[in-house]
């Protein structure tokens, strides 16, 4: 008896890591997500009401523009071309920055560019390819 119980622990044990070690892919974030989410890392800029406000619709509509093109990249069928999504992506980011240097002071845009920013980037597992 012992030794089906210490067996049907280890085949549990093994199954769950199996199933957790699979990824699972999960769904996209929404545009008003992801801006929730940056904005909660801005959450130590202590940024009044309305600066508040102004940084969320900047990135909101980024991530709406963002999505936009991706679809609209897709829609045209084919292999998707890189080096036009990379440049999409830019011109957007470029747009998005311009508009948060209006808003927030310097100390506060160079935060964002320096140690905020990289962590909104996707982040791949080693040997993944996309």
């Amino acid at each position: 008896m012992k030794k089906q119980i210490i067996l049907a622990t280890v085949i549990t044990l093994f199954s769950f890591t199996a199933v957790s070690a699979q990824g699972g892919g999960g769904q996209r974030k929404t545009p008003e997500e992801r801006a929730k989410e940056v904005m909660a890392k801005m959450a130590d800029f202590k940024l009044d009401t309305e600066k508040s406000a102004s940084v969320e619709s900047i990135f909101s509509s980024f991530y709406k523009a963002q999505q936009q093109k991706m679809e609209e990249m897709r829609a045209a069928g084919g292999a998707p071309d890189r080096d036009a999504m990379m440049a999409a992506r830019k011109k957007l980011a470029d747009e998005r920055d311009a508009s948060l240097e209006k808003v927030l002071t310097a100390d506060q845009f160079k935060k964002w560019r320096d140690e905020i920013e990289p962590t909104t980037r996707p982040q791949r597992p080693a040997g993944q390819r996309a």
